[in-house]
């Protein structure tokens, strides 16, 4: 397998890039993966001018040399390049499996949204920190070149899944680029947020149009939590359970997703 790396959002550094080839070399040598040299570039906050990683993006994809894309690194910034990216995608792309997590979900959204290859929600290809055993980074591995379900969410059922960070889910509603959800379970996480605005995110979900007829939600990892400036009132588990009353569909649990350490695998539709 030859796994091709774009940078459609923020910056990655050579250290972080030379710990996953190594990583790779290491546990899978008759495989490559290779980082596309826009995901070193600094553009303000971006990996490089939106048009640059639009075209990164799109040489990768449209490269039939190419298995498979995995998204370096989140942040913000893959939201931009949808309106160019995503017309132009051809046949290889659609032949491809593309893996990543939060700010990423724009585009695993979007490609799921019209059926161009197959998507899962999983950590990234800078991931590997020093001394990293590097878990999460051989669970997306494994799965892609092996087919291994260890690392898979353990709660996926047969029902077809998708998972989002909330903030992006959030900000996709009412757009083009959220996919059909209907009969899908949903897990969710998210990171770096005050207890209210989870809340209005929440909120903003149930209320949704786009999202009615899905099978059920899960919470995954809710992770460096900001301090509301007066006691909310209200645990995580309280408030899920209220929207999801609110939107009429069941709480399933929790969920393996999310900022942390060991990050699941939660292919989108159907494994």
């Amino acid at each position: 397998m030859r796994i091709g790396v774009v940078a459609p959002a923020r910056t990655v550094s050579a250290e972080s890039a030379a710990r996953m080839q190594a990583f790779m070399a290491l546990y899978w040598p008759s495989h490559e993966i290779v980082f596309h040299p826009q995901c070193f570039l600094t553009e303000g906050h971006f990996a490089g001018p939106d048009e640059v990683r639009a075209a990164a993006f799109l040489e990768f994809a449209n490269d039939a040399g190419f298995d498979a894309i995995w998204f370096a690194r989140g942040g913000y910034g893959s939201n931009r390049i949808l309106d160019v990216a995503m017309p132009q995608l051809g046949a290889a792309a659609r032949n491809k499996t593309y893996v990543g997590y939060s700010d990423m979900g724009f585009m695993l959204g979007a490609l799921y949204a019209r059926r161009i290859g197959r998507q899962a929600h999983g950590s990234m290809a800078s991931s590997m920190g020093v001394n990293d055993k590097g878990t999460d980074a051989g669970w997306v591995l494994s799965w892609l070149i092996d087919g291994k379900r260890d690392g898979l969410e353990p709660t996926l059922d047969g029902r077809p899944a998708a998972a989002f960070n909330l903030s992006i889910l959030a900000a996709m509603i009412g757009t083009p680029w959220l996919p059909d959800l209907t009969d899908h379970v949903l897990h969710i996480e998210e990171v770096g947020e005050p207890m209210y605005r989870i809340d209005r995110m929440l909120f903003q979900m149930a209320h949704a149009t786009q999202l009615q007829g899905i099978a059920g939600v899960r919470l995954g990892a809710v992770t460096d939590m900001v301090d509301n400036d007066v006691p909310f009132g209200e645990s995580l588990e309280q408030i899920i359970i209220r929207w999801c009353r609110e939107m009429g569909v069941p709480y399933l649990g929790r969920s393996g997703i999310g900022h942390i350490a060991l990050n699941r695998v939660v292919p989108f539709g159907v494994i």
